[in-house]
């Protein structure tokens, strides 16, 4: 009897769709992250440290073009399947209209690439990496990922995420030996991912009955002209939190950026926590503002105090920690990577800060405020960070991408009370 007792609310717990779609959503990502690792000496025996460089040069291209690709629509696209969720026919024109969307927006971002290379001859040290990686913008277009988010059902997505990976794994080991090879190398992770992308698109109409339309060109031009502020939120967001290293380069030698970057990709890693919460929430907080908005606070302020905890948690582990987590993935002592490790761990707890006012914000679908947030902070960020850089080295961008998620909070909660007031009166007290 005891034991029932104590089983039913862990099943009940699991059982919760906001807690199912943050499990996946980490499965997900924690997969990714995994693999890169697991990838990583592989490709670098492979095709040389050289070759393994310009592959992530031309990776960060196509991370970048992404989120043109993107265009908001993994934002805004989860909170209309959630509302929609019993209406198929709104669903399909919906599903039709998004991956027509991110398809024609990936063709763009293909050809501003090929127009970059063969027109103005840009890239010139990985030129055909570059073109070959393309394919990962269909891959992005076709991911299906805020589809299943928002009928909250992660377990598919999550698994062919999985199995994506592993194909790409395995297309390593066998076909990558040299590096002349290396041009395959994006070219194979964009070829898997949508390979299985294009079965979870057949599995979405032939057996959850989502009809595929011609695109509505309207209804797409539509819904880029409401998507651009949260397009430009991303991408000010994108350089606010990845910018960092990119700033420290005009000031510091090799050395100090390697330090740095070790450090900053652990804390990149732990800083998901907070994005991952709020990706896993917004399906079922868009429903409750809509049919309960009592309910719906409940339910936030549930979730952010858990959230504040956890991330007190993870930020203090990953201070007290650092000494071993550098020591395992460099295999000696970086004093200095250590401090800033021991600094910068402060920033999953400062983020998790944020999360009840970047939910407000995306739940209530307030794009303009989010797009000044998002802007301020890029601005705060870049101009603190040359400061302290140009006179403080590493340790000043530490202390400035701390104070930048401090300054945030107070940037989205000003805004919202200014212009929301009944937003935060209802969750803050």
């Amino acid at each position: 009897m005891f034991e029932k007792l104590t089983l039913l609310p862990l099943s009940n717990f699991i059982r919760n769709k906001s807690i199912q779609n943050f499990l996946f959503l980490a499965i997900i990502q924690s997969s990714n992250v995994l693999i890169s690792i697991i990838s990583m000496p592989l490709l670098i025996q492979s095709i040389g440290v050289d070759q393994f460089g310009l592959v992530n040069l031309a990776l960060s291209v196509i991370i970048l073009l992404n989120i043109l690709v993107g265009f908001g629509y993994n934002l805004s696209a989860p909170r209309e399947v959630a509302v929609n969720q019993q209406n198929k026919e709104a669903l399909s024109h919906l599903v039709s209209n998004v991956f027509s969307g991110k398809a024609m927006l990936a063709a763009i971002a293909t050809l501003l690439i090929l127009i970059g290379v063969f027109g103005l001859n840009l890239f010139q040290e990985y030129q055909l990496i570059l073109v070959f990686s393309s394919l990962l913008l269909f891959s992005e277009a076709t991911l299906p990922l805020w589809f299943f988010q928002g009928m909250e059902k992660m377990k598919l997505v999550s698994i062919a995420n999985i199995f994506s990976k592993l194909l790409f794994l395995m297309g390593i080991v066998l076909f990558i030996h040299s590096p002349e090879q290396s041009q395959w190398v994006n070219f194979m992770l964009g070829f898997f991912g949508l390979s299985i992308n294009l079965m979870l698109l057949f599995y979405i109409h032939a057996f959850l009955g989502i009809k595929f339309y011609r695109p509505e060109f309207s209804a797409i031009y539509r819904s880029l002209k409401e998507n651009i502020l949260l397009f430009f939120s991303n991408l000010a967001s994108h350089i606010s939190i990845n910018g960092g290293l990119i700033i420290l380069s005009f000031f510091s030698a090799a050395e100090t950026l390697g330090m740095y970057s070790l450090a900053e990709r652990v804390v990149m890693v732990l800083r998901l926590f907070p994005a991952l919460i709020i990706q896993a929430i917004f399906p079922n907080a868009s429903k409750l503002l809509k049919e309960d908005r009592p309910a719906f606070f409940r339910f936030l302020k549930n979730v952010y105090l858990r959230v504040l905890l956890a991330g007190m948690l993870i930020s203090a582990g990953a201070h007290f920690t650092a000494p071993w987590i550098i020591r395992v993935l460099s295999r000696s002592d970086l004093a200095e990577s250590v401090l800033y490790l021991k600094i910068l761990a402060a920033v999953p707890f400062l983020a998790c800060l944020n999360v009840g006012n970047v939910s407000l914000l995306l739940v209530a679908d307030l794009k303009e405020l989010l797009f000044k947030a998002s802007w301020m902070m890029c601005v705060y960020m870049i101009v603190v960070s040359a400061i302290l850089t140009s006179y403080m080295g590493g340790l000043g961008l530490c202390i400035a991408i701390i104070s930048t998620e401090i300054v945030v909070f107070l940037i989205c909660l000003t805004l919202l009370y200014r212009h929301k007031k009944d937003l935060i009166r209802g969750f803050y007290t």
